[in-house]
Formats: C-alpha cells, structure tokens, sequence
C-alpha cells in the first residue's frame, strides 16, 4: 500500500489543510501526518503539542499521525513514505526533502488541493450531528469569547450611526408548478402560482443594521419603475432612511427565480452592468459629505452593477479617511467582473474564494496564501474569507504592526435552507460588532451567526437582536 506524508505545525486546522489531507489520500493509501512538537516549532507552536496531535488525529482523512519532536530528516528516512506532499507555495523555495526521497527512491509533490472542494469531512459530521446550528466551542476557548460581552457588544448596536452605500437589488421567487414536458420541444412546462419579492444587495445590508436597531442611511440608484416603488415603500416599513437617486435610464435591478418542489429552475436578471454618469456620482458624493460628520461606519455594498464606479469609491474612502470614519467593503463578482482590492485601506474586506482568486489572479495558492495576497493588495486591515459550506476562514490584524493571525470558523448552519445573502449578513453585524468595540475574533464569530440564521429560511428577511441572542445563549 502506498503512504504519503505530510508534516507541519497544524495550529488550527483550516480548510486548506482539509484540501491537501483530501488530495493526499487520492493519490495514497495511507495518509500519515507529522505534528513538529513544541520543542521543534519554538515561536510558531501557538498551541500545545497534544492538542495539535488530538486535532489532526480526529481528521477522517488521516491513517497515522506522529510527533516529530527530532529532526524532519529523521522521521522521512525512517518512514520512507511513497510521496512527501507540500503546499504549492513552498515549490520555488528550498526543500529539504527533496535530498531525502531521491536517496530511497520516493516523490516530492506540491499542490493546494483543488480549488473547488467539497469537504467529505464536513458532509460526515453534518449526517452525524442532528442539531441544525452548531457553535465554535473551541474557537469561542481561544479567542477568550464571553457571552456576557457578546450581548453588550450587540446592545450597543442602537447607538451606530450607519452609512451603507451600494447597489439595491429586488429578489422575486416565483413558485411554479410543474405541468410536465412541452410535446413540441424539449421544454419544461410550469404554471406560476406565488410571487414573492424581498430586498436585496444594498438593501438587505441596510435594512439588516436598521432592524437590529441602528440609524442607517442608504444610497443608492434606481430605475423609475415599479420596483422603485415596492423598494422605497419596503424600506420605509424597515426603518431605513433612504436617500435613492433615480436614473431612468436603467431599470431597478431584479432577479427573479422560478422555483418548483424547492428547486430553482431557472434565475431571470433584469440589470445594467454600466457605471452610472457623472452627474449622479457627484450627487452621491454631496450626499456623503453631508452625512459623513453623523457616521460611524461607511459600508460599500458592491454587486458590479454600476452604482460603485472606481472613481466615486475612491472620493467615498477620501472622504471617509478624513473624518476617521470606519470603512468595510464586499464586491460580489458575477462573473469575471469585480475587484475587491479596490476599496483600499478597508478595516475589513469579506469575499468570497473566487472573488479573492479573481482579485489577484491566483488560482493555485492556499486558502492563508491567498489571504495574505489580498491583504497586501488591498492594504485591508482584517480578511473575512468566505468558503461556502467550509464557513470562514479570518486573516486579522494583531496588536503587533506588520503581524496577522489566521484561524476559521465552520460553518455553524449544516441544513441550510437558501443561502442567498448569508454574506451580507455576515459582513453588516461584524462592521457592527468592530464599531461597537468588539475585536476581529467577536466580529467573526457574530457574523458567522447572523449567516447561520439567514441561510435557515427563504429569501431575505432582516436580522433581529434576539434572534442573534438566542444562539448567543443556546
């Protein structure tokens, strides 16, 4: 049987361990992980040894693991494994493994995994698990979260003072039924039963932070149609103080989905992708200007659909750079368009993996690479990065200049019902728990929550404070 061997110091096991575990035992029979002891580690060992050894043992993916507490060349001798396999970040630097394999004949590889990844591990626990919401013990421990701060952190939302700016979407779900297959061609045949309309993009950022009790202003673009006015009546029943220029030129973006038996069978956008003119960018700007002395956090909602050319995003950060207002971005990428690194000098950033490997054209590095890349790019203070039923893996800032941490957290939902704005979810109640003087680590773990909560039901619905409470306290 063939072995592959893989060693590191494994403080925390993100989900690009996962790939390259994974990875391993499709070209190997026998995964056999080595943990470099705390001795060995020295500065890099965050965590003790036994723990690091009861973490990696507990992975489904591993056959063997082993405490290196000698020299790396000792161990790869004695083992003598068929394949040693690294990460792809470390194929241009020195390797001393390589002397190693070629004297008894093995292979050193390098790979990140795939980059589409779908965590059996993951899948297996959720089988395994009957609750439907499942809490971070362990992250909670390392990062020293208490209840008791959460929910002052989280009573403190009625003071922000609340600025999102971005593109509004109105999302319509129209159940069908199913008549059967068209006798002329090869057509699936429905009958619309119920249309439902929800807020979307910007919107549901906004209406998320007003419905959790804060003053929020909105700005944004919309067409003059009747979705402009289901939209300013809808914001108006949440609380949110809306500030909408009308450009009737282009329509009110809406995204329709045709759903039979809970699935979708077809998504209808009706959009303009063009930045909007000149005019109704300095409109905005003299909006900001007015409303900026009376902010604490600018939000930048960004779905590519022309309300955020570059140009306006860089006067919004001037201006919000000078009267030291917090500033968070998300850039959703449809398709190849999109780039999130440029909304500079953000306090947090949150895309997702495509739209980080879109941003600085890397389809190849790890998940804690990839972040560091952005954050170079970007200059952002902190990275959510999302990974999909994986949760989300956090790149934050320390207290020590030029110094980050990386650590995840699952995704504490496994039965999600419709995932559709679990990301704008998370990124307002984390800018929320930042403003209200909560650390990375609590602005992570409240963001992963409200997530949680989103994807248990259809369609956009604004967050409640007690809901947030509930599994703060569950």
């Amino acid at each position: 049987m063939k072995k592959i061997f893989i060693s590191g110091n494994f403080n925390i096991l993100h989900p690009g361990h996962l790939r390259l575990f994974r990875y391993a035992k499709e070209i190997a029979d026998i995964l056999i992980v080595g943990v470099f002891s705390d001795k060995l580690a020295g500065k890099n060992s965050l965590v003790n040894e036994n723990l690091r050894l009861e973490s990696v043992k507990s992975n489904s993916y591993v056959n063997q693991v082993l405490l290196i507490d000698q020299t790396l060349e000792k161990s790869i001798s004695k083992l003598k494994p068929n394949y040693i396999l690294k990460g792809k970040e470390y194929e241009n630097s020195y390797n001393i493994e390589e002397t190693i394999v070629k004297e008894y004949g093995g292979n050193l590889i390098f790979s990140s995994g795939e980059v589409v990844f779908s965590s059996l591990y993951l899948l297996k626990y959720s089988l395994e698990n009957k609750l439907n919401f499942n809490l971070p013990q362990e992250y909670l421990l390392r990062h020293f979260i208490e209840t008791e701060k959460l929910i002052k952190l989280v009573n403190n939302f009625s003071n922000l003072k609340i600025l999102v700016i971005g593109d509004l979407i109105v999302d319509e779900y129209i159940t069908c039924d199913a008549l059967g297959m068209s006798q002329e061609d090869p057509t699936i045949v429905v009958t619309p039963i119920e249309s439902k309309k929800f807020i979307g993009g910007a919107g549901i950022v906004a209406s998320h932070a007003a419905s959790l009790g804060s003053n929020v202003n909105f700005i944004t673009v919309l067409g003059d149609d009747i979705n402009k006015d289901f939209t300013e009546k809808t914001l108006l029943k949440y609380n949110v103080n809306g500030n909408f220029l009308v450009d009737d030129t282009r329509p009110t973006t809406l995204k329709q989905r045709f759903i039979t038996n809970n699935k979708t069978l077809l998504r209808v956008s009706h959009l303009h992708q063009t930045a909007i003119n000149l005019k109704l960018q300095k409109e905005i700007i003299n909006l900001v200007k007015n409303i900026i002395t009376n902010t604490d956090i600018v939000i930048f909602s960004d779905f590519n659909y022309g309300c955020l050319p570059k140009s306006l995003v860089d006067n919004i950060i001037k201006i919000a750079k000078k009267n030291s207002v917090m500033m968070i971005a998300d850039s959703q990428s449809s398709s190849q368009l999109g780039d999130i690194s440029r909304f500079k000098n953000m306090n947090l950033i949150t895309p997702t993996e495509r739209e980080a490997r879109l941003s600085v054209r890397d389809n190849e590095s790890g998940l804690v690479i990839l972040a560091e890349k952005l954050r170079k790019k970007s200059n952002a203070n902190n990275i959510f990065l999302k990974i999909g039923e994986e949760g989300l893996l956090v790149h934050a800032e320390t207290s020590n200049n030029n110094s980050w941490l990386t650590d995840r957290i699952p995704a504490l939902n496994l039965q999600p019902v419709d995932v559709a704005g679990a990301g704008d979810s998370m990124m307002i109640t984390s800018a929320m728990i930042l403003s209200s003087g909560g650390n990375i680590w609590e602005a992570a773990y409240i963001g992963s929550i409200a997530a949680a909560i989103q994807v248990g039901r259809v369609g956009n619905i604004p967050l409640k404070v007690q809901e947030i409470f509930d599994h703060i306290n569950s």
